[in-house]
């Protein structure tokens, strides 16, 4: 009887470095995305928006030379942290959306990251 595994698709079952560069990309959107939508008025949000950003593009950078298991589990948690951040500073739509899609983005991409390498031999 086949396993999941054997009737997927390879490519679907390896670690790709374009989910790497796509993830450096949208931690890059999320740094500067309070400057697009002029939300310069709140500090905090804004260093907070900057340093999980930075957190997603040095993460994903590791990812590709160093494949762990704990970039992954932190790319998620930063993701999720993106969709949870509008609700817990309270600001407007259109970045409120952006950040949501973003984190959203970057959750799936680690999800995809962890369920594509769970059956290898990584360090935690």
């Amino acid at each position: 009887m086949a396993t999941l595994d054997k009737m997927a698709p390879a490519g679907l079952m390896q670690h790709r470095r374009w989910e790497d560069i796509a993830s450096m990309i949208l931690g890059a959107m999320i740094i500067v995305s309070p400057l697009w939508f002029r939300q310069t008025d709140m500090t905090t949000m804004m260093a907070t928006t900057a340093v999980i950003g930075a957190a997603i593009v040095v993460l994903s950078g590791l990812e590709q030379i160093f494949l762990r298991r704990w970039e992954e589990i932190l790319s998620l948690f930063c993701g999720i942290w993106m969709m949870v951040q509008p609700f817990v500073f309270a600001y407007g739509a259109p970045l409120r959306s952006w950040h949501i899609g973003l984190g959203a983005a970057v959750a799936l991409l680690a999800i995809l990251e962890l369920w594509q390498d769970r059956n290898r031999n990584l360090e935690a």
